[in-house]
Parts: structure tokens; sequence; C-alpha cells
């Protein structure tokens, strides 16, 4: 005689009492947390990224939305909204000197943490934030205490790499991504060294990110040590931007990310005391190396955020939208379209992560794995905003919904710190050259 339904489950249930299996619903589901498929967290870890969530969601996205509205000129004002929004920012305490305390695996965490839940709030302030800490960040991992003490992190930074006629060659000072018959034209901007001093004359491009309100600077240019400009062998100089010789361009007008007031700065014959040089011409490629490392990371961590907060609209407004009679989240592609942005966070997410965590263990960072989650998070926050639009329909093509305006931020970053193609180009090589030992 053939046992019951009844049976057969009691019978399991006897043999398997003590799975974790068996504590699940019948019909198992579950909720992923406000940062997706989150291992858990410490306490503090809990109610750091809760307080940074309510500083997105509060602070940064109504003043960026303001922001995007604004004219250049009056975004840099001195009664913007973007000084409201950097003097709430510093007062949530966030110490760079807390950080490198911590474990290599807590800070990486606790890196990429931050930076997401800045990027949920609004892209551009997040980059702006970024690269106003620079200075400080690479002067700690360079073991300056002068130049930690003399340019603490309350001071608005920028960093000035990118030049007019040098894009992505500043971030490829080595060649490796050149074409075999390029030749480098000379740079824009150059740091002389006379005696006990440097002087600087040239300019850096318009994509300065703080560049038109930042109080001080890492610069990276080419060096003059007395045989010509040599941007191969540059030098990297931390200095205060109020110095005789030094002005500012007009604040870029741009598609998006328009809270990062860019804009270019030029030196004519700034005289610069040596102790403001954080790396000579000998460590110029580690310094580059290093910048690029840390910058290419936070821009995976960014974006990775930034793409959650567009995945999370759509994920609302397609539960509250409704087409045939029925929510929309009803409709199988809808369904499908909402699986395939919250696949590319996770993956975005991940691999900044794993990055982050590598590179901060490691002996030395590896730049190709930082370009790995910066290339990938760009595009696919590029992708997951352009999904958001499709699903909010022809409302995502108005500025009254958020997610048009996040579309545009995110078109940007596939250019900033290095554009994605020539990332890849140069990631390729550096994967080679470090597995074959060139």
């Amino acid at each position: 005689m053939a046992a019951s339904a009844e049976e057969v489950q009691n019978l399991t249930n006897a043999e398997g009492s003590g799975s974790r299996i068996h504590q699940w619903p019948a019909s198992p589901k579950s909720a992923l947390g406000i940062s997706g498929a989150e291992p858990p967290m410490t306490d503090i870890e809990v109610e750091f990224q809760q307080t940074l969530r309510r500083f997105a969601l509060e602070v940064m996205r109504p003043i960026g939305r303001k922001l995007d509205r604004m004219t250049p000129e009056a975004i840099i004002a001195d009664d913007s909204p973007y000084w409201e929004f950097r003097k709430k920012y510093l007062e949530l305490g966030i110490d760079l000197a807390q950080l490198f305390e911590m474990p290599p695996e807590v800070r990486s965490r606790m890196f990429c943490l931050i930076f997401e839940e800045l990027g949920y709030g609004d892209g551009g302030l997040a980059i702006s934030v970024g690269a106003g800490v620079l200075p400080q960040y690479l002067s700690a991992l360079f073991g300056n205490q002068f130049l930690m003490e003399r340019f603490p992190q309350e001071m608005l930074g920028c960093w000035a790499i990118t030049e007019p006629d040098h894009g992505s060659d500043t971030l490829d000072p080595t060649g490796a991504a050149r074409h075999a018959d390029g030749k480098v034209s000379r740079s824009n901007c150059i740091v002389s060294f006379k005696g006990d001093k440097m002087v600087i004359n040239g300019q850096k491009s318009a994509w300065v990110s703080n560049g038109t309100v930042a109080e001080v600077c890492i610069l990276y240019a080419a060096a003059d040590t007395g045989n010509g400009a040599d941007y191969e062998h540059g030098c990297v100089v931390v200095l205060p931007l109020d110095l005789p010789g030094i002005s500012r361009g007009k604040p870029l007008d741009k598609i998006g990310q328009r809270g990062d007031p860019q804009g270019e700065i030029f030196f004519n014959d700034v005289e610069v005391p040596m102790e403001y040089l954080l790396a000579g011409p000998e460590d110029f490629q580690r310094a580059v190396y290093c910048i690029h490392a840390e910058a290419n990371v936070l821009m995976g961590a960014t974006w990775t955020g930034a793409a959650r907060a567009a995945a999370d609209m759509a994920f609302e407004y397609a539960h509250e939208r409704k087409q045939g009679g029925v929510p929309i989240i009803r409709h199988q592609r809808v369904a499908q379209r909402i699986f395939e942005m919250y696949r590319k966070v996770e993956a975005g997410c991940a691999l900044t992560r794993r990055a982050a965590h590598y590179n901060q263990s490691a002996d030395v960072p590896a730049l190709q794995a930082a370009m790995m989650a910066k290339v990938s998070a760009t595009q696919w926050a590029h992708e997951v905003t352009s999904e958001a639009i499709q699903i909010f329909g022809g409302n995502g093509l108005t500025a009254e919904y958020p997610v048009e305006k996040m579309f545009r931020d995110a078109r940007s970053s596939m250019i900033e710190d290095g554009c994605n193609e020539l990332l890849s180009i140069k990631g390729g090589y550096l994967i080679s050259d470090a597995q074959k030992g060139a």
C-alpha cells in the first residue's frame, strides 16, 4: 500500500529535522539588504552604512538635483547649495587617519562602503568628495607627515593630471598603450627644479574635478631637472592654490555630474618650496600607478552605488505604475529587466570589493584589477541607468524624474579617470607584462 503524502512528509521531517533547510518557509524567498547580497557586517558597519544612506537620500540627492539645474557659475558661487553639501559632509566625521589604522580587509570594505553610499546619493558629488581627499590620501600613502599636517582633510582638494593636449597620455607615462609610431608632444604643464625651489608653468585642462573651487592640489606634471621636460619621469607636488601666479578657468558646462565643479588651473611662474614635493622623478611612475589604482577602485564603488540607486528607483516604479490593469512588474519583460539590472549591480559590487581587498592586502596593488572594477562598474552603471529610463517610459525622459539625470551622470563616468577603451588596452598589457615578467 502506497504511503500518503502526509506520511511521506512526516518521515522526511523526522529524518532531517536538524537541517537548516527545514527551517525555511514552504515557499522560500529571501529579500536582499540595502546593498544587495551583503555578507554579515559588524554592528558598527551597519550603523555607519545606515548613516551614509540617510545622508545620501536626505542631503546628497536633493542638493545634487538642485545643482544639476544651475549654471556652472552659480554652482560655485558663495551661496550655492554645493557649500551646504560640503559642510554637512564634513560633519559626518569620516577620518582618513582612522581608515589607515584599520586592517586591510576592513579598510577596503569601509572604503567601498563609503563610496557606494555616496554614489547612491549623487554620482557627481561623490566624485567631488573622492577628488577632494586625494592630496591627503596620497600624502598618507607616501608617509609624508609634513604634507598630511600642512593640508588636513578639511581642505578641499583636487587632482590635476589631465592636460589640454594630453588626456590619456597622462595615465600612461610608460607608453604601454601608445601606437608604435605615436609620439607625445611637449607637456602643457612643467615643473622646473631650480635650487631649493620648484617653478611651475603651464596649465591643466578643464577636467580637473574641484578645479574651480579646491584649496589644495595634488599636481602630476612633467619635470625639468635641467635636461628639458620629461613626463615619463615627472613629479608630484602637493600645493595650496592661493599662491601668486595661480589662476582658474571658467567652470565647465557639461552633460552630467554637474555637482562636481570642474575647470582649468593655470600656473604662471609659481614658486613652490621643495618641501611640497611628494614624488620626484625616480618615484613618478610609482605615484601614477598608486593614485590610478586607488582612483579606479573609487570609481568602481561610486558607480556601483549609482547603478544600485537607479535599479532601486526602477524597482519601486515598476510596482507603482500600472498598465493592462496590473503593476508593470507583472509583465515578464519588465521583471527580466529588473533582474538584469540587479545582476549587473551585484557583479559590479563584488568585483570592486574584490579588487579593493586584493589591492589593500597585496605587497604591490594590481592596477589591472582596479581597471577591471572601473571599466565594468561604469559600463554597467550606464546600462542600468538606461534600463531605468526604459522602465519609467516617457516619464523617464523628463527632468521631473531623477533617472534621466542619473543616466547623464553615468555616461560621463566611462570617460573620466581614463576612458574605458584606454584602460582596457593598458590593462591588457599590464596583465601580460606581469604574468610573463616583461
